[in-house]
């Protein structure tokens, strides 16, 4: 006869609890909490204006975190996205005033993104074919790509103060407001429902899951791991071109301070992180990154709201992050 006590978990509760979907709840019941939470204790946070901006901020860093998703899914990371999107704001900036008018709007916007796609691309080449740790790889690249940042900002300065680029021809991307939400907003949806649909339905997005998952079972099946980095790193860039384009609509100026670019590294790693995305590759969401992303924008939200010391927020942010990849350690050893 078999006993059971009531700290050994039966059979049948062992099978309920493996199909729960713990990287789900990792991130939706947390942020649920905190909304909640902020909500009911300050009433200027469920605000219209308030949602709206916090939206706004992190369109750009919805875009970028959504398909630097798609690098970390497939087995590589990409510290470079940061001085990616400084380098393409610069590259954006300096055409528009070379070339001015409307012309100069058009091919500035198409120069950003264009630039950030051939910085994904070249940092897919070095982490695949040269075999190249990404990590290191992007590393250095993202040094590289800040001296060329600064290279390019001092041509457009032509020795005057800083990158303006005040222009109605290209401000109007910031301020424009349709269905009462501004167009960045409206972008970062539109990039985010994308990638989402191309990793969940599509044969490429499988091809990530699988170059991630088991990079030499995927080649033995005949796909070819080193394309599909390739094109992810290719989209991270693009997003990043695209996210520098939008953020430099919104300001007059062109960031030129290097914390910038590092910040925004590790906001976009957090967001996956926290989203439950694996950093060991194999798993992961679009979706449940847009959740870690505005999850930690909720946080400093509410802690401005509050008017908490904003010495708390990094301590915050960190704990959490190492909460996140300390579940993704147990969730890996629980499949074992």
């Amino acid at each position: 006869m078999t006993l059971t006590t009531g700290t050994v978990p039966t059979q049948a509760e062992q099978s309920v609890l493996s199909r729960i979907p713990w990287r789900s709840v990792a991130i939706v019941v947390p942020f649920l909490a905190v909304f909640i939470a902020l909500s009911i204790g300050s009433p200027a946070f469920l605000s219209f204006q308030n949602i709206g901006n916090v939206l706004d901020r992190q369109a750009g860093i919805l875009i970028i975190a959504a398909a630097s998703t798609l690098v970390l899914i497939a087995g590589g990371i990409d510290l470079s996205v940061g001085a990616t999107y400084m380098f393409t704001a610069v590259v954006c900036g300096t055409v528009i005033i070379k070339v001015g008018g409307t012309e100069g709007a058009v091919f500035g916007i198409l120069a950003g993104v264009l630039s950030g796609l051939a910085v994904g691309i070249i940092n897919g080449v070095i982490s695949t074919y040269l075999r190249i740790n990404p990590l290191i790889a992007t590393l250095a690249m993202s040094f590289i790509i800040l001296g060329a940042t600064k290279l390019v900002s001092q041509a457009g300065k032509d020795g005057i103060g800083q990158i303006r680029v005040d222009v109605p021809e290209f401000t109007w991307i910031a301020k424009t407001e349709p269905l009462g939400m501004s167009l960045p907003i409206w972008i970062a949806l539109v990039v985010v429902v994308a990638l989402g649909v191309v990793l969940w339905r599509t044969t490429f997005g499988r091809y990530v899951y699988a170059a991630g998952g088991n990079a030499e079972a995927a080649r033995l099946a005949g796909i070819r791991v080193n394309l599909v980095r390739i094109a992810t790193f290719a989209l991270t860039g693009l997003g990043a071109g695209l996210a520098g384009v939008i953020d430099l609509a919104r300001t007059p100026s062109v960031p030129e301070n290097d914390a910038i670019a590092t910040t925004l590294t590790f906001t976009v790693l957090a967001g996956i992180v926290v989203g439950g995305t694996s950093i060991l590759g194999g798993e992961g969401a679009v979706w449940r990154t847009v959740l870690g992303i505005l999850f930690i924008a909720m946080l400093y939200n509410g802690f401005t709201l509050l008017k908490i010391d904003p010495l708390f927020q990094g301590i915050a942010l960190g704990a959490i992050i190492l909460l996140a990849v300390g579940f993704d350690a147990w969730s890996r050893l629980r499949r074992r």
